[in-house]
């Protein structure tokens, strides 16, 4: 099987980062990070990709002359490693244009919500504000708005009457963990298409897809 080349965006400590490696290394996933990219010199992923032997390149927009200028060059950089799927590892920013221009339906994040309920920043506090008895997490592939892309994976957990937004975000983290590694292994595989709004897996039943069942509230 094919290697998948994979590049990685992230901000801060790279809790994702680290489960997508320790897939990678377990064989669960049959693919290699090439480098991870940074916005903040002061992020912990840096520290994760040192330890595995990743290169890591750290690229401020403050550098740069426009947020263009940025993601071109974030994209150039990407594309001279020959990477093919790009990962956002909890990345702070709204991606630009050029690099979605250059990585069209490979562009892959994860969000803290059940999209489209509750995009954007601090989706726990929001959904537990809210009132709302389930929350989870989505991964889905990036367009141009804020969390708008098509829906790849979701997982669903209770949120309960005396969860913080840091109980619940522990919980939905849990399972963050597991189902975006899920989504890159199906890219892997080839077994993602986008039709319009909706992804559909090649060979998934509905019943036995991993994703559906929430974890206990506890």
């Amino acid at each position: 099987m094919k290697t998948l080349k994979i590049g990685a965006l992230a901000s801060g400590r790279g809790s994702n980062f680290q489960a997508i490696i320790d897939s990678i290394e377990t064989g669960c996933i049959h693919a290699q990070i090439l480098v991870l990219i940074t916005d903040n010199p002061k992020a912990f992923s840096i520290e994760r990709a040192k330890k595995h032997g990743i290169e890591y390149l750290v690229m401020r927009p403050k550098d740069y002359s426009s947020r263009d200028e940025y993601f071109r060059d974030i994209a150039s950089e990407l594309k001279k490693r020959g990477v093919e799927l790009v990962i956002l590892a909890g990345f702070m920013r709204v991606i630009g244009k050029p690099l979605l221009a250059a990585y069209p339906d490979s562009v892959m994040n994860i969000h803290p919500a059940l999209l489209p309920s509750f995009p954007g920043l601090h989706g726990q506090k929001q959904a537990n504000d809210y009132g709302v008895k389930i929350s989870g997490c989505t991964v889905h592939f990036v367009d141009e708005g804020m969390d708008t892309g098509p829906v790849i994976i979701q997982a669903a957990v209770p949120v309960n009457d005396d969860d913080t937004e840091e109980t619940l975000s522990e919980r939905i983290l849990r399972l963050e963990h597991k189902i975006f590694p899920e989504a890159i292994k199906m890219f892997s595989e080839g077994r993602l298409e986008i039709h319009g709004r909706k992804v559909r897996i090649k060979g998934a039943a509905f019943d036995d897809r991993p994703f559906i069942n929430p974890l206990p509230g506890k």
